[in-house]
């Protein structure tokens, strides 16, 4: 009989973000700087500095350590990863067994029910309000109820762009302590919610972190998790050895000692953002192509519309690319040219479906 893939595995489909080459990308939610040419020849030189024919520091001290001091915490309670996919998938294949329940929230980041499928970990989607915001007090309760494992969720949210109060998150996670949280702040660079600080005070509680976003370094694959001294010493026992290459480590940790350069972009992409809202607001109001425009916390808007799908086909043919999400677009803040060129384009396209 020949070899067949397992159960868990043998329908899965590969991620698959959108290919091509276009004019504007603002489908990623990637940060739309380049580094300048001084931080780069930072970096560079201290990549070429290193000796490639060695293995990378296994605790990426140097890199763990730029990042501690640039978000003001102690680096004894970091983990650094291959991005935050490493330690998402680190964490659902670790710390739980197949019996254990993990619950996620829908809509929200895939690759959480992804991970939880691959590892054959059950998963339990708890679905948020029809206005897309989560009840944080009917999730406590179905917690504590069901003696689940964990939860992990973004937040903010990656796609609805809605962001949970500190105030009410922590209420939840002191509520359910026999209850790992696992919350993924990949987006809080745009918000004020942050957890990040007292993180290792609470003993069920991981925060992960990304340079994918804000720091603007989503092609080195660098990511952060954050907890308290028990689970920081599992995470380390847990992990590969070197999972950190040595490139990644000099290039992160030279961009993170630029505090004052992070501060200046994060600002004017929170700007950028603000504009992309109010613009999409305008077009709203002139042709009602959209039936929800989400007040965004992030680096991006969510929309809701019927006529999803048409604008995203019309949008590729202008060279242009969003996030379709079957009757919601996600569209990432740009630069004003990127905005003025969308902006332009969906008139058009209201104009050609009779809007």
């Amino acid at each position: 009989m020949a070899y067949q893939l397992n159960q868990k595995i043998r329908n899965l489909v590969p991620y698959e973000p959108i290919s091509g080459t276009y004019d504007i990308r603002l489908d990623a939610n990637e940060s739309y700087f380049t580094l300048p040419d001084e931080i780069y020849e930072k970096a560079l030189k201290a990549a070429l500095s290193t000796q490639l024919n060695r293995y990378p520091d296994p605790a990426a001290k140097g890199l763990v350590r730029a990042f501690a001091e640039f978000y003001h915490i102690d680096p004894e309670y970091v983990t650094a990863g291959n991005g935050s996919d490493e330690l998402i998938s680190l964490i659902v294949s670790a710390f739980f067994e197949p019996e254990d329940e993990l619950v996620t929230v829908v809509p929200d980041f895939s690759m959480y029910q992804f991970y939880a499928g691959v590892y054959g970990v059950k998963a339990t989607a708890f679905p948020k309000k029809e206005d897309l915001t989560l009840d944080t007090v009917r999730l406590s309760a179905y917690l504590k109820s069901g003696g689940a494992r964990g939860v992990i969720f973004s937040n903010p949210c990656n796609p609805t762009s809605l962001c949970i109060s500190r105030r009410h998150l922590l209420q939840m996670i002191r509520e359910v302590p026999n209850c790992l949280f696992v919350v993924d702040e990949a987006y809080m660079d745009f918000a004020e919610e942050s957890i990040l600080s007292v993180a290792h005070e609470y003993p069920n509680l991981i925060v992960l972190r990304t340079c994918s976003k804000a720091i603007g370094l989503a092609g080195l694959r660098l990511g952060f998790a954050i907890a308290g001294e028990t689970i920081t010493r599992a995470l380390h026992a847990v992990k590969s050895p070197y999972n950190v290459n040595t490139l990644s480590q000099c290039v992160g940790t030279a961009v993170l000692s630029e505090p004052m350069y992070l501060i200046r972009c994060n600002e004017q992409i929170i700007s950028a953002r603000e504009a992309l809202y109010k613009g999409l607001l305008k077009l709203y109001a002139k042709f009602r192509i959209f039936d929800t425009i989400y007040e965004p916390t992030t680096n991006f808007v969510f929309v809701k519309t019927k006529l999803a799908k048409d604008i995203y086909d019309k949008l590729l043919a202008r060279s242009i690319a969003v996030r379709f999400m079957g009757g919601y677009l996600r569209i990432t803040a740009g630069t004003k040219e990127e905005h003025k060129r969308l902006f332009e384009a969906l008139e058009e396209i209201a104009k050609e479906l009779a809007l």
